[in-house]
């Protein structure tokens, strides 16, 4: 099993930046695909970026690309999600997610969830 808990949600005006952690335990991160994945009110959950087990490929959606970054530190069990030029369409509840495939972009592949963390961008 694998415990998965993000923190760094909050407020944030449009153009600002904020960055979730997702601290692992359980198990070792290591072996696993880790992703990102948001929901906003009333839509489905979306996936937003991913890092394979290797943290040599990172993916992300078109919504997000260049201006989110994902990264994992192994050693501290933790995976980060850097937000810059925030949008208030960015506003959601964002999960941090681990899978032992490389099938990194559907939810459904992902063993491990954490319980969400909410970011509201204001415009």
């Amino acid at each position: 099993q694998v415990q998965l808990v993000e923190s760094g949600g909050g407020l944030v005006q449009a153009g600002g930046s904020l960055r979730l952690s997702c601290a692992a335990s359980g198990r070792p991160i290591s072996s696993y695909t880790l992703g990102w994945f948001r929901q906003a009110p009333g839509k489905e959950r979306d996936f937003v970026a991913a890092i394979i087990r290797s943290g040599a490929n990172t993916y992300y959606a078109d919504s997000v690309k260049g201006r989110f970054t994902i990264s994992r530190d192994n050693a501290k069990n933790t995976v980060y999600l850097q937000m810059n030029s925030l949008k208030p369409e960015d506003t959601a509840v964002y999960y941090c997610a681990a899978n032992p495939s490389s099938i990194y972009d559907s939810g459904r592949t992902y063993n491990y969830w954490g319980q969400g963390t909410q970011v509201t961008v204001s415009s």
